[in-house]
C-alpha cells in the first residue's frame, strides 16, 4: 500500500466528501517528502483520535497539518563576526553577497 492510500483511507474515514478531491489530493500529497507525509499523517491521525477538528476537505486537511518550514536564519557580516570572530563560513552558515542590498550576509537553514 502506498503512503497516499493510507492518507486517503484516513481522510475518507473522517467523513469527508473526499471522492471529489481524490485527484487533487494525490497531486498535493506528491509535493511532500516521505518524512513530511508521515508527519502529516500522524498529525491528522492524532487529532482525530483526540476528537479535535480536522478539515473535512482532505486537501485543506493535509495542507493545514503539513509541517511549517521555518525561514532561514540571517546574520549581517558584523553580527557574524561578533559571534564567531571570523568571516569564514562555519557551523552550517554560508556567506552570500546580495548585490541589490550591496552587503554580505550569512545564512543558516534551520
Amino acid at each position: 500500500m502506498s503512503s497516499f492510500d493510507f492518507i486517503w483511507q484516513l481522510v475518507c474515514g473522517h467523513g469527508s466528501v473526499a471522492e471529489n478531491y481524490k485527484a487533487e489530493l494525490a497531486r498535493v500529497w506528491d509535493e511532500y517528502t516521505l518524512e513530511q507525509q508521515r508527519a502529516i499523517y500522524r498529525s491528522i491521525r492524532d487529532k482525530l483520535r483526540a476528537g479535535k477538528f480536522v478539515n473535512y476537505n482532505p486537501v485543506k486537511a493535509v495542507r493545514e497539518n503539513a509541517p511549517q518550514k521555518r525561514p532561514p536564519l540571517i546574520l549581517t557580516m558584523n553580527d557574524y563576526y561578533a559571534r564567531y570572530g571570523t568571516t569564514e563560513e562555519q557551523d552550517g552558515w554560508r556567506r552570500e553577497y546580495r548585490p541589490d542590498e550591496q552587503r554580505t550576509v550569512y545564512i543558516k537553514e534551520p
